[in-house]
C-alpha cells in the first residue's frame, strides 16, 4: 500500500513536479504542482489572518555576522550553504528565519501595546543535506518554511501557546489528520542560556498542554540549542508517521540580539520569541498529502476540479457553455474535445485522479445535462446544471 501511494511516483503519474541531479534537493514544479503549492499557501495565509498575524518577508542571504550572533555559525554551521564574495566577505543562505524576524523586530521600538507581535514568513530555506539522504519531497535542501514568530511578553508566552496549539490541531483536522502525537523536547547538552530560562520555557510549554489537556510525552535533551519546544507528530491513512509542526520558545535570541520594549513604566523589558511551523516543509507537507489520500486530493486543493468530456465534436457548443458557467464560479476546470474513444478518455482523465469527469453526449446535449463520474470511478448519474452547481459548491466546503 506505501509504494502505491510513494509521492515519487504519484508526482509523474500527476504531472506535478520532478528533480534534476544538476539541482539535488531542490524541486522542479510544474504548473499543476504549483498550483497546489499556491492553494496551500493561500489557505494558511487566511487561517493566520484570521488569527492576528501579519506576512513579512526577509531576505534569503545575510552576512555571517548575523548568523554568528544568533549562534547558528557555532552550532548549526555544517547544515548551512556559505558564498565568499569577490570582496572578500562571507553570507550564508539562511537555514531558517528566525534571524531575519529578529532583525524586523528591532528596526525600531516596540512599545507594550504592539505586543503580542505575530510575523509569518513562506520563508525559502537552504539546509545541506548529504546527497545520500535526499528523498523525494520528504528530505530536500531547498524548501520553503511556513515560518511565524511572535514576540510576546512574559505574561502572555502561556496564552500565546495554547492559542497556536489549537491553531495547529484546527489546520491538522482540516487535512484529515485527528491521530496527532505531542513531544516536549526539552535542553540539549549544546546549549546557549541560562538554566532558570530554560526552567520557566519548558514549565510554559508543558503547562499550555495541561491547560487544554492534550496528552504528552518528554524527549529529554532533543530541544533546539536556543530553546525547548513541542513537535506535532501526525498519523497518516495507513498508520506511519510523520513529524510536521513544531512550537520552540526563546528567550535566547531576543537576549543577543539586544531587542526590547517599552513597558508600562517605561522601562525597556525583553520580549520572549516564540517559533513556530505548522506545515513545516510545505513541499514535504505536499508529499505527505500526497501520500496520504493516494493522490486523490481533496476537491477544494486539487490541481483541476473537473474534467469536461465530450463524446463527439456535435456536443463541443455545449460543453463550451458548462465549461464558461462553471470556471464563472471559480471553480478550476478544462475540457478534453479529442478525437479517442469515450473509454479511453475516461481512463487517461480518471489516472489524473480529477476528482469529477463530466461526461456530455447526445442525451445530455438534449436534457442540458451532465453525466457525472468520480475519480474513483462511481457514476453519480445525470444532474442538470443547477443541480450540478449546489453539487459542486457542496464539494467545496466538504
Amino acid at each position: 500500500e506505501a509504494a502505491k501511494r510513494d509521492h515519487r511516483k504519484l508526482s509523474q503519474q500527476l504531472d506535478l513536479l520532478h528533480f534534476d541531479e544538476r539541482a539535488p534537493g531542490a524541486v522542479f514544479w510544474h504548473a499543476k504542482g504549483w498550483k497546489i503549492f499556491q492553494l496551500l499557501t493561500g489557505y494558511l495565509r487566511h487561517q493566520q489572518e484570521d488569527a492576528g498575524y501579519i506576512e513579512v518577508n526577509t531576505p534569503d542571504v545575510m552576512d555571517r555576522e548575523l548568523w554568528e550572533i544568533s549562534g547558528h555559525w557555532q552550532n548549526y554551521k555544517q547544515q548551512m550553504f556559505a558564498v565568499e564574495t569577490p570582496d572578500e566577505k562571507t553570507y550564508a543562505l539562511k537555514p531558517m528565519s528566525c534571524p531575519g524576524a529578529v532583525c524586523l523586530y528591532g528596526h525600531d521600538l516596540k512599545s507594550y501595546r504592539e505586543l503580542p507581535l505575530k510575523m509569518a514568513e513562506f520563508g525559502k530555506v537552504h539546509r545541506y543535506e548529504p546527497s545520500g539522504s535526499l528523498h523525494g519531497l520528504m528530505r530536500v535542501r531547498h524548501f520553503t518554511q511556513d515560518d511565524a514568530h511572535i514576540f510576546c511578553t512574559k505574561d502572555q508566552l502561556l496564552s500565546e501557546c495554547v492559542s497556536t496549539i489549537r491553531l495547529i490541531y484546527k489546520i491538522y483536522q482540516h487535512f484529515g489528520f485527528d491521530n496527532i502525537s505531542i513531544k516536549v523536547s526539552t535542553r540539549p547538552k549544546n546549549r546557549i542560556g541560562s538554566e532558570q530560562t530554560w526552567d520557566f520555557l519548558e514549565q510554559t510549554l508543558i503547562q499550555s498542554l495541561q491547560d487544554i489537556d492534550i496528552a504528552y510525552e518528554v524527549s529529554e535533551g532533543e530541544g533546539a540549542f536556543y530553546g525547548p519546544k513541542i513537535e506535532f507528530t501526525l498519523k497518516d491513512a495507513i498508520g506511519r508517521e510523520w513529524q510536521c509542526g513544531t512550537i520552540q520558545v526563546d528567550l535566547n535570541l531576543p537576549e543577543r540580539f539586544d531587542l526590547s520594549y517599552i513597558n508600562e513604566d517605561n522601562q525597556k523589558q525583553k520580549p520572549v520569541m516564540l517559533h513556530r511551523a505548522i506545515f513545516g516543509s510545505l513541499e514535504r507537507f505536499i508529499g505527505i498529502l500526497i501520500e496520504h489520500y493516494a493522490g486523490h486530493l481533496p476537491f477544494w486543493l486539487a490541481p483541476v476540479q473537473v474534467m469536461i468530456i465530450t463524446i463527439s465534436e456535435n456536443q463541443q457548443i455545449y460543453a463550451q457553455q458548462v465549461l464558461k458557467r462553471l470556471q464563472s464560479l471559480s471553480l478550476r476546470v478544462e475540457c478534453d474535445f479529442g478525437k479517442d474513444k469515450l473509454g479511453y478518455k475516461i481512463r487517461k482523465h480518471t489516472l489524473q485522479k480529477i476528482p469529477f469527469l463530466l461526461l456530455i453526449g447526445g442525451k445530455e446535449l438534449e436534457e442540458s445535462s451532465v453525466r457525472v463520474r468520480t475519480s474513483k470511478g462511481t457514476d453519480l448519474g445525470l444532474l442538470q446544471m443547477d443541480e450540478l452547481e449546489k453539487f459542486l459548491r457542496q464539494a467545496m466546503v466538504n
